[in-house]
């Protein structure tokens, strides 16, 4: 398993860290999830061949935040 951390901007809330959380559980081969809205990080635990970076950020954005 491989551990990935996103910056993410845009999100300022509860509902957004629920949204990115949600979005990212969804995508197949992605195991755990932490959102630090503080930092506007997301760590995420994935099977890289299932889960490459590229997919992980569609999934973000989709959710209409900006991975930087």
């Amino acid at each position: 398993m491989e551990k990935t951390t996103l910056q993410v901007s845009g999100m300022t809330c509860g509902h957004c860290e629920k949204a990115v959380k949600t979005a990212l559980l969804n995508v197949e081969g992605v195991s755990e999830v932490s959102v630090s809205l503080k930092d506007g990080k997301v760590e995420v635990g994935h099977d890289g061949s299932k889960a490459p970076l590229g997919k992980l950020k569609e999934a973000v954005e989709d959710q209409g935040y900006d991975v930087v």
